[in-house]
């Protein structure tokens, strides 16, 4: 990350985290800075590296550098968290639709997939229920990310819009995703073995959107080795609180870097919006029900494997309309 993004970090924790902030013993000796504890925890987050790792460089022994961690996934989670790791707001949703649209998939909101993270401590009585297919035990990140790289909640609930495709009306916005979910309303995966050139270009554009998750995951590992490496904890809580911090890092790092990197613009969707082209409505609610029969009814509609069907066949003609021209031109 930046050393001004790291900088305000350190800042937060030491003013806002009493293990972060210096004191003095009784002799009057001062204690480690905070800038060598937020040191390394990164760089046990980045390189994955042991405890007892940062001694020569940072003055840490084992323990010292262990409760570093625990405080600081802490202390990450509980003052970036309602922001970092938040369900998108009215704006955030307007511009993932804009930019679902613009690709080719209006409606769509992000990928969602899974992420394993093998569990090398994992108590031999727990084995059997965290290993799956591999046989060794991992822990399981489900999420969605977006074109940016930005890692979304994966259980925030499909919230309830209005876009058209292919010329009908929806209103339940969906995710894309591989083969391993169901065939629900609310995800769309690719065709396996497409038959004829509107199939064909569909399934293209499908995976090539898709891969949106597969890199968020890919830089999330590239950038904190500790989640691609075996972990090394015994308790599953803290192991679950080093993942949601990495998750927050890795968003305010994406919110820091994204202009950089990103390939769309959201004043043209603001545009394309003034002049009426956008066909969609940010018309939804993402009140939790709570009521048994208006939840009963919604989990219907999303397990509607009709209306998955007839969705999909609305995206194939709609991007063929969309890119088909392109591909006969080739």
């Amino acid at each position: 990350m930046n050393k001004p993004l790291f900088m305000r970090i350190v800042d937060r924790l030491s003013n806002e985290v009493q293990y972060f902030k210096q004191r003095q013993d009784g002799l009057g000796r001062i204690s480690l800075s905070p800038l060598q504890k937020c040191t390394a925890v990164i760089r046990v987050l980045a390189y994955g590296s042991a405890a007892d790792a940062v001694d020569e460089y940072l003055r840490l022994g084992e323990t010292t550098t262990r409760l570093c961690v625990e405080n600081f996934v802490e202390g990450i989670i509980y003052l970036f968290g309602g922001e970092y790791l938040r369900r998108p707001t009215p704006v955030d949703l307007q511009r993932l639709l804009d930019v679902g649209e613009y690709r080719g998939f209006p409606g769509m909101i992000g990928s969602i997939d899974c992420m394993h993270w093998e569990w090398k401590n994992c108590p031999t009585a727990w084995k059997g229920q965290y290993s799956h297919g591999s046989g060794k035990p991992t822990i399981i990140l489900e999420a969605v990310a977006s074109y940016d790289l930005w890692i979304w909640h994966a259980f925030f609930g499909p919230p309830e819009v209005t876009y058209y495709v292919n010329g009908r009306k929806y209103h339940l916005t969906y995710y894309l995703t591989d083969g391993i979910y169901p065939k629900w309303a609310t995800f769309i995966q690719s065709i396996q073995i497409p038959q004829g050139p509107k199939a064909v270009l569909f399934a293209q554009r499908q995976e090539a959107v898709r891969k949106d998750v597969e890199r968020a995951f890919g830089v999330l590992q590239a950038r904190f080795a500790i989640v691609k490496n075996p972990a090394l904890f015994w308790d599953k809580v803290k192991i679950g609180k080093i993942m949601r911090a990495c998750i927050i890092l890795h968003n305010m790092i994406v919110e820091d870097e994204r202009d950089g990197y990103t390939q769309f613009d959201p004043s043209e969707f603001q545009q394309a919006e003034d002049n009426g082209s956008s066909h969609v409505d940010l018309t939804y609610s993402m009140d939790i029900p709570t009521n048994i029969a208006n939840m009963m009814g919604v989990r219907t509609r999303i397990r509607d494997t009709q209306m998955h069907q007839q969705l999909k066949d609305d995206l194939v003609e709609h991007i063929w309309e969309k890119f088909g021209r392109d591909e006969d031109d080739n």
